[in-house]
């Protein structure tokens, strides 16, 4: 009974761990949802930071533990349209869009329903999904750049432009339930050797965000956006190419038949 009783305690924690990383997200969402309306940009972007980096500590937790369940999966995906939803769209709203007045919370409300809806999307696509590329750009990403733009202005000294973050958040809006490919890296397997070097690669990224962590953050995640609509373009380019050489490719065969 001993056993039994260890067993299902064992079983019950490895569940439980996942959603507590979740609820953690949650709080740090929240918080940066408080922090936001206090004023207190600086705060609500870190707390915006910690949930990202909570939300993808409870993913990796679950698949490790292979303790991925149907209520983790529904409850991430609440947490996230809290805090990678509606805090990114209060904050950006009331850091750099108030000027712009019915405008101004009309591109913050873009992003809180975008956000919604590139959620649902990927809940009733998960099973069908590449696991290589994300279909639209996904809801951490958006939050994270708000947040990253918000600690590099903040440390530069530097007041937001307020038509320009408008249009950078309708932008953001379309890109997430868009058809434009991210690449996902869930396709890493953590348990495989990696070399020398590429342990060499993360310290030297490590020691870069260290020396400028604001502007660095801010140049990352915006490269991060910006490469979703590149490699679309690059890749519809390839498949044009591709089209016109087999066409040709055709062309050629029946003029050589012809002769």
């Amino acid at each position: 009974m001993k056993s039994v009783s260890k067993t299902l305690n064992m079983r019950r924690g490895i569940y439980i761990l996942p959603s507590l990383f979740t609820i953690m997200g949650l709080f740090a969402g929240f918080y940066a949802l408080i922090a936001a309306i206090q004023g207190k940009y600086e705060l609500a972007a870190w707390a915006i930071i910690a949930a990202a980096v909570f939300d993808m500590l409870d993913g990796r937790v679950a698949r490790l533990l292979n303790a991925e369940t149907a209520f983790g999966a529904e409850l991430d995906s609440l947490c996230d349209m809290t805090s990678f939803g509606i805090a990114p769209a209060v904050l950006i709203y009331l850091w750099a869009l108030t000027p712009l007045g019915k405008l101004g919370w009309l591109a913050a409300f873009l992003i809180a329903a975008c956000s919604a809806l590139r959620l649902a999307r990927f809940n009733t696509q998960i099973a069908i999904q590449d696991k290589k590329y994300f279909q639209g750009l996904p809801t951490p990403a958006t939050a994270l750049l708000i947040a990253a733009a918000v600690l590099f202005h903040e440390e530069s000294a530097l007041e937001p432009v307020s038509w320009l973050w408008g249009v950078i958040a309708a932008f953001l809006a379309w890109l997430m339930v868009s058809g434009v490919r991210f690449i996902s890296g869930k396709d890493i397997d953590l348990h495989q050797k990696r070399s020398f070097a590429m342990i060499v690669i993360m310290m030297i990224a490590i020691v870069l965000v260290m020396t400028d962590p604001y502007r660095i953050l801010f140049a990352v995640f915006m490269a991060y956006v910006l490469h979703g609509p590149m490699l679309s373009i690059w890749q519809h380019q390839k498949a044009r190419h591709y089209r016109l050489a087999r066409r040709a490719a055709r062309k050629r065969k029946q003029e050589s038949g012809n002769d």
